[in-house]
This record gives structure tokens, C-alpha cells and sequence, in this order.
């Protein structure tokens, strides 16, 4: 970038397999990339662990890569993107990590007795807007403290620090521990209502108040950038969001009834509410975004495996993901299904006893076969949450999808047809960067908010091919596996309506 070249942002999205940059300029145009990946480790069944530091070093690579060849001081601001529910301990005084960071796929926290007992859950749901579930931060929160710090000591006086991953990156990148609200609403302790950390939440985990970070506005203030070259010390941070949160601004998708679904490891459906008293209960609420004092609130339901159930069954059979998908289209259809509750299910069932199963295999059945129901088992699971988010927002007009599988036409048709509704698909795969950049740049005066709502934003449209009655019936055959696949209890009214109704056809 030369002298002449005009101020951009730079976002970075930290995300679970890896962290993205974005250097985007004043007209909405992305100037340059830069990328690093990031391992997972699996000590035992059920447990997911990340390393902090080779996250912290993830993001420096991605920063230098995205800014070779560029002019650093020409950043007027950065923003940032994260993964959210992942957890860590660290250590004030020092910054190094105490424990490994617990990711959000990471079932190793069982919620106990008393967090079991109804009105425990109920309480629960209604201050942090969110079902009891090991993917949420408190109980990993919980098994940190007991494991690390079991009588409270350094954490109660402060000496050690909890957050999620936007919270460690800001103390690394500024030294203080802070956190967004947004990244905070995830975490279980919480108050959504209130927009502060809850202190019946607080006694509930067993979480000082003294080791969590303050709070703070997605667009801040934050303290000034230092310690990530090739950035200048001094470069402001004017925007900090969760992933899923951060594709749904960029989306452009700022009034109610406006839903996206982002396909990453796992998927997230999303969408403003009206009335946060018409959300359904398989859904969560959440802060969408904050700016000042004003709160947004979302509906979201979150699937635990999609993009993993893909990887899962690519891995089985011995093929690349694309060459997956490209297996998948040599059927067009098939009965195998594939309900990947591999760590429990989560929206709307949030069932944490369901697990992984594979029906409707006879003699015939071939690779093609599975390949098609890992596919299919994404389209699926995201048609359970947009059912669930129509009864919370009203029938929606179209889906905004992101995220790495969208770029399999097959799965934004099927998408569209299971779900009845078009499917505009972004043409860009980084688009929770773009959002934190989106963000950034509205801090940092490169455009007003009109001006961000013009932004280009490509999209390519999947409209609905299949009729009313197979639409049914291909939803009735995944209830029934779904069933199968979940934790024994009363049969599901909703599956007996769908059933009752596929019968007409």
C-alpha cells in the first residue's frame, strides 16, 4: 500500500480452526488476506482443548500475513472477531494461561445436582436467556476453578482471570480483561436482561465475580492496540463481536425478521427479536450487539456438528470434504440418514444424552449413500432451528447463510427446499470478518451508518424446487431418526403433527 493509498480497517476473526484477517477499505473492498490455522486436541472422549498461546501466535500470523507488502499505519482501526463459548483461566499478573482453553465442543463439565432440579434450569433460562447445556461457559467456567483453583483463592482476589477467547485477545493485545457484552450473554452468567453478570448466576457456578473481566460495548470503548506487528502501538480497537454475531451485521441484516445461518464446525441461525417474550424454547436469546447503551437481543439456536459431522464422515471414508460433497451428488437423494449427535444435540433439542446414529441402512447402501446423509444432515439440522426461529419472529422471507459449506450448491438447494424459503447465499466466505470490520470502519468514521447499510454485499439466490409432500416427507424420515437418536422420553407432539400431516399427501 502505498503513501497515497487510501485508510482501511483491519478485522481479524479468531475462529476455531483457525483465525482469518481482513484488510478492507473505505468503499467496503477487501485489499489483502492473511490466514493461520489452529489444532485441537482431544486428551479424552467428549474433551476439546486449544492451546491459548498457539492461538495468541495464530492470530500474530494471520495479522503479518494479511499486512505483507502493505502500509501498517494506513489501519486507521482494527476489529475483531472471535469464537465464543470456549473458556480459560489465566493468570493476571504474568498473562500466561493456567489452564488449556476448554472449547465450546467440549462436553467434560456435567452439570450437577442442583443445577438438574427444574426451577434451578428455569431460573437459569430466565435471566441468562440460555438452556442449561455443558456447551455454555459457566459449567466449563465451574470445572476450571475446581481443578485449577478449587477453594477460590487466587480467583476470588482477583490475582487470576477467567474469559472467553475475546477476552484473553484483548489482554493480550491491551493488558487489560475486558470483555463485549455479546461474547459475555454466551458465557452463562450473564443477566441478558440487565446486561450485567448475575450474582444468583455467579453463586450458582461457583464463579468469583473478582476473576471475570469488565464489560463492554461491541463498538467500545477499548483501550489502544500494543504488542502485534506489523501494527503500530497506539492503533485503536473499535469493534469487538462474537463470530455468529459478527456475519449477521455484515449481512447487513439490522431490523427484525432478518435471519442468517452461518456452516462452520458448527452452525448458528440467528435473527433480531421483536419481543423477546415470543422466543420459542428451543431457542436461546442473546445479545446480538451493543452500541452505547443500546442492546440488541437475537434469537439464535446453535447446532453443535455440521461442517464436523462433514469432516467426521469425509475422514471415515478417506476423501477430502470436497471430494465428499462431490460423492453426495453422484446419488441426488438417498434413505441413509446421519444425525450427528456426536456430543449431544443441541438447538432446539438440547439434548445432551442424544448421540451419533445411522439409520436406514440395508445391503444396497453405498459410500455415495453416506456421503449424501453427512451433507443432508447440515440442510436438516438448520431446517429444525428455522422452524423454531418462524415460530419465534414470524415466517421468514429469505435466509442469508454464510460460512465454508455454503460453497456446495447442493446443500443451499436442499437448504431451500426443506425449509420452503429462498436461501441468498454471501459470495463472500469471510464474512464474520467483514462484520467485525464492518463495525470497525463505522467507529472509525470511514462511513456512516447509511453509508454501511449501501455497502455491496454479492449474494446468489436458492429458491424452493421440491413440492409440499416431499418436503414433508423428507423432514418426517429425519424426525424419526432424530427420535432415535435422542435421549428416551415422551413422544414429540411436533413429530406426531408432522406425521399426521405427511399422511394427507
Amino acid at each position: 500500500m502505498d503513501a497515497s493509498a487510501p485508510d482501511c480497517v483491519l478485522a481479524i476473526d479468531q475462529g476455531t480452526s483457525g483465525t482469518k484477517c481482513l484488510l478492507v477499505d473505505g468503499a467496503g473492498r477487501i485489499v489483502a488476506r492473511g490466514h493461520a490455522p489452529l489444532s485441537e486436541q482431544h486428551p479424552q472422549p467428549g474433551w476439546v482443548n486449544q492451546n491459548p498461546e498457539e492461538l495468541w501466535q495464530s492470530v500474530q500470523a494471520a495479522v503479518r500475513a494479511c499486512l505483507q507488502g502493505q502500509e501498517p499505519s494506513r489501519v486507521r482501526a482494527v476489529g475483531l472477531s472471535t469464537q465464543r463459548e470456549s473458556y480459560l483461566l489465566w493468570d493476571r499478573r504474568g498473562g500466561q494461561a493456567i489452564s488449556p482453553l476448554i472449547s465450546w465442543q467440549d462436553q467434560r463439565a456435567p452439570l450437577s445436582e442442583e443445577l438438574r432440579r427444574p426451577e434451578t434450569g428455569q431460573l437459569v433460562r430466565s435471566r441468562s436467556g440460555l438452556p442449561l447445556d455443558p456447551m455454555f461457559s459457566a459449567s466449563k467456567a465451574a470445572w476450571l476453578l475446581d481443578t485449577y483453583d478449587p477453594e477460590r483463592e487466587r480467583s476470588g482476589r482477583g490475582e487470576w482471570c477467567l474469559g472467553t477467547v475475546d477476552s484473553w485477545l484483548l489482554f493480550r493485545m491491551t493488558g487489560e480483561h475486558l470483555t463485549e457484552l455479546g461474547n459475555a450473554s454466551r458465557t452463562q452468567l450473564l443477566n441478558v436482561h440487565t446486561a450485567e453478570w448475575d450474582p444468583e448466576l455467579l453463586r450458582l457456578f461457583r464463579v468469583p465475580r473478582a476473576a471475570l473481566p469488565e464489560l463492554r460495548p461491541s463498538n467500545g470503548p477499548f483501550p489502544a492496540l500494543r504488542g502485534l506487528a506489523p501494527l503500530p502501538d497506539g492503533t485503536p480497537i473499535r469493534a469487538v463481536l462474537g463470530d455468529s454475531h459478527a456475519a449477521l451485521f455484515a449481512h447487513g441484516a439490522f431490523s427484525p425478521g432478518a435471519v442468517k445461518a452461518t456452516y462452520g464446525t458448527g452452525s448458528s441461525v440467528m435473527g433480531l427479536l421483536h419481543d423477546a417474550q415470543q422466543l420459542d424454547p428451543g431457542l436461546c436469546l442473546t445479545v446480538a450487539w451493543s452500541m452505547g447503551d443500546q442492546v440488541q437481543l437475537a434469537a439464535e439456536g446453535n447446532v453443535r456438528s455440521t461442517g464436523a459431522g462433514l469432516k467426521w464422515v469425509a475422514e471415515l471414508l478417506g476423501l477430502s470434504p470436497a471430494e465428499l460433497a462431490a460423492l453426495a451428488r453422484t446419488v441426488g437423494h438417498s434413505p441413509v440418514t446421519l444425525v450427528p449427535g456426536f456430543g449431544g444435540l443441541g438447538a432446539p433439542w438440547w439434548d445432551e444424552g442424544a448421540v451419533g446414529l445411522i439409520s436406514n441402512l440395508t445391503l444396497g447402501s453405498t459410500r455415495a449413500d453416506l456421503a449424501f446423509a453427512a451433507v443432508d444432515s447440515i440442510a436438516q439440522q438448520v431446517s429444525d432451528v428455522v422452524e423454531a426461529v418462524n415460530r419465534s419472529v414470524g415466517q421468514i422471507q429469505v435466509l442469508y447463510t454464510d460460512g465454508g459449506a455454503t460453497a456446495n450448491p447442493d446443500l443451499m438447494q436442499r437448504q431451500a427446499d426443506l425449509i420452503d424459503t429462498a436461501v441468498l447465499r454471501s459470495e463472500n466466505a469471510e464474512l464474520s470478518a467483514l462484520g467485525a470490520a464492518h463495525l470497525a470502519g463505522l467507529g472509525a468514521g470511514l462511513w456512516d451508518a447509511q453509508a454501511l447499510r449501501d455497502l455491496p454485499r454479492e449474494r446468489q439466490t436458492f429458491r424452493p424446487q421440491i413440492t409440499a409432500a416431499e418436503r414433508l416427507r423428507l423432514r418426517r424420515v429425519w424426525r424419526e431418526a432424530v427420535d432415535r437418536a435422542r435421549t428416551p422420553q415422551p413422544a414429540s407432539p411436533d413429530a406426531a403433527a408432522l406425521t399426521s400431516q405427511a399422511t394427507r399427501y
